[in-house]
């Protein structure tokens, strides 16, 4: 289990995400980290933002490229961006976001 999802575990509660209405269908805007890709860096994982689509590195890459854009954007929740991987994160609400079942890794 990575460093990001032991930290989410512990940060989860029982509250229930109330930013489901900035969901959208968005296409990935890259790849790979965006910010990254264009520096020349590396990451660790990668999430995608399901408002707009922008794919940026996770908090266990030194850069926390989706963090900073949803800090930025106020764009709130991601899905993760890795194959086989279907969870989301609310960061306003600080709790997962319970994947539609239909929604497949890669899908939006």
């Amino acid at each position: 289990m990575s460093k990001f999802i032991r930290r989410l575990t512990k940060k989860t509660t029982s509250s229930q995400c109330t930013h489901l209405a900035s969901i959208q269908t968005v296409t990935p805007s890259s790849e790979g980290c965006f910010e990254c890709l264009q520096t020349g860096d590396t990451w660790v994982h990668l999430r995608l933002c399901l408002t707009c689509g922008h794919v940026g590195c996770c908090d266990d890459s030194k850069n926390r490229h989706a963090r900073k854009h949803a800090d930025a954007s106020g764009h709130p929740i991601i899905r993760s961006f890795e194959p086989g991987e279907n969870w989301m994160w609310c960061y306003v609400d600080q709790t997962y976001v319970k994947p539609d079942p239909s929604m497949r890794a890669g899908e939006s």
